[in-house]
């Protein structure tokens, strides 16, 4: 079984950068793609962005393009994701999953505790 930790959060304001970091254990999670996800206060959780076990393909959100790049280095079992020039809609709690990538939807199984940013104007 695998556990996800989330961390790399925190207040910025905006136009700021943050690197959200994602360390696997239990089980490595180099065989699966994984994915970042975002939930604000009162909504739903929503897609962020994913990429292949390679790390070869990436996907985002429309609302991130061109600001958050997605990267993993399988040797420590981390996902990471760079957020650049932070919006105050970009204030979320932030999820790693591993994924499927044909829908880009979690593949089950139990969140991670989650990393807060919060994005201040």
């Amino acid at each position: 079984q695998v556990q996800l930790a989330e961390s790399g959060g925190g207040l910025v304001q905006a136009g700021d950068s943050l690197r959200l970091s994602c360390a696997a254990s239990g089980r490595t999670v180099s065989t699966f793609a994984m994915g970042w996800f975002r939930q604000a206060l009162g909504k739903e959780r929503e897609f962020v962005a994913a990429i292949s076990t390679s790390g070869g393909r990436t996907n985002y959100a429309d609302s991130v393009k061109g600001r958050f790049t997605i990267s993993r280095d399988n040797a420590k079992n981390t996902v990471y994701l760079q957020m650049k020039s932070l919006k105050p809609e970009d204030t979320a709690v932030y999820y790693c999953a591993r994924i499927t990538w044909a829908t880009m939807t979690p593949l089950g199984g139990s969140w991670g505790q989650g990393t807060q940013v919060t994005v201040s104007s």
